[in-house]
């Protein structure tokens, strides 16, 4: 669990990336968990762009993710989601 601090130094970490993924009509698909597991290990903070198209709720999708991968919820801001999950091997 991350406290005020730490989550307000990664939002504004957040605030200068660009979503590296994005859902769309196709909402969430096994290849999408397993390619937003992968750039949580390389990366540690993604953003998620939830496409007008999608049929999926922002806030949902992040507490899904969360919820499956083991990750924290930094904000949820529109249709953007950002997501952290510590990786223990990176320094």
């Amino acid at each position: 669990m991350l406290r005020g601090k730490e989550r307000a130094a990664l939002r504004a970490q957040a605030n200068k990336m660009q979503a590296i993924l994005q859902i769309g009509k196709n909402g969430i698909e096994e290849n999408l968990i397993t390619q937003v597991d992968d750039a949580l290990t390389a990366r540690e903070l993604i953003k998620i762009k939830v496409l007008d198209t999608s049929m999926e709720d922002p806030r949902e999708v992040a507490d899904f993710f969360a919820k499956e991968l083991s990750a924290e919820v930094i904000q949820v801001v529109g249709f953007t989601v950002v997501l952290y999950r510590k990786n223990p091997e990176k320094k």
